[in-house]
């Protein structure tokens, strides 16, 4: 399912015209990626949550050349799915 389909499907379920479902999913994942911007963790009960993983500074190597390459320290978001979740999809 993509955005496109998750606001029909918003649309099809309540009374809510289609700018409407597209204000609500934008409300909703836009307040999602500002929590995680700000380090929050970001956690719906029963199906996921989201998290920031920091990653400190290290040596890697170019595959191409072989030449050793300093990495910056990064930070990525992580997805990990709620009990209720893994049980649906594991049926």
């Amino acid at each position: 399912m993509n955005k496109l389909e998750l606001i029909q499907a918003l649309k099809d379920a309540t009374n809510l015209s289609k700018s409407q479902s597209a204000a609500v999913v934008d409300i909703f994942f836009n307040g999602m990626a500002d929590a995680l911007a700000c380090g929050d963790r970001v956690e719906i009960r029963g199906l996921c949550s989201f998290f920031v993983k920091e990653y400190g500074a290290y040596i890697g190597r170019n595959p191409k050349t072989g030449k050793k390459v300093k990495i910056a320290p990064k930070k990525l978001p992580f997805f990990k799915p709620g009990k209720e979740l893994k049980d649906r999809v594991d049926l």
